[in-house]
């Protein structure tokens, strides 16, 4: 977390404040192109830092990208590229052949949505979420069916959590693939 404060007491201790990113917004380009000219010169001469020109650009504020978030029509979204580092992160952490516990990839997962969700709660874009929520339980209960393996622990796993034996010896005894089975009443129903 980072704090932004003229005096040195408001810096966390053992740490300094910086100011690394950050976006200006005006009404048009011109006066964009003016102060970025100008903020550019004082940071360059009076701070004596380097502004770095590939970076900094004039935009409009419905293409600007910041921290994770786009701004179309005056809300605030994240953006595509980081709701796929999200996907791809969770992925990462839903990989059927990952030979880890299912409570240490749930502790992980849990750990990860939360702070995804958490940074991104300023966002005012909820239309997707209902879908992730479903494509993510998907690939837990797919991992799940294949930690489980073998068609007679399958049956045994989900006659313990309430799905009737014809059900389940009937998903146990199917070719399909984990992900697909991961769809059928039987598993869902549990």
């Amino acid at each position: 977390m980072q704090r932004l404060c003229t005096d040195s007491s408001c810096t966390y201790p053992g740490r300094s404040a910086y100011a690394d990113d950050f976006v200006i917004l005006v009404k048009s380009q011109s006066a964009g192109e003016r102060v970025m000219n100008n903020i550019s010169r004082f940071l360059e001469r009076r701070l004596k830092l380097q502004v770095n020109l590939e970076k900094s650009k004039v935009v409009k504020a419905t293409e600007c990208e910041y921290l994770g978030f786009t701004f179309p029509r005056g809300r605030i979204v994240w953006s595509d590229k980081s709701l796929r580092r999200f996907k791809m992160r969770i992925r990462e952490l839903t990989k059927r052949s990952w030979g880890i516990s299912m409570a240490k990839r749930m502790a992980l997962l849990a750990h990860y949505i939360r702070g995804w969700m958490g940074y991104f709660a300023l966002s005012e874009y909820y239309r997707p979420v209902p879908g992730l929520d479903e494509w993510i339980r998907r690939r837990i209960r797919s991992c799940f069916l294949k930690q489980w393996r073998y068609p007679r622990t399958i049956v045994r796993k989900l006659v313990s959590l309430g799905v009737d034996l014809k059900r389940a010896v009937m998903l146990a005894g199917s070719s399909k693939g984990p992900y697909r089975l991961a769809k059928t009443y039987a598993v869902n129903w549990v």
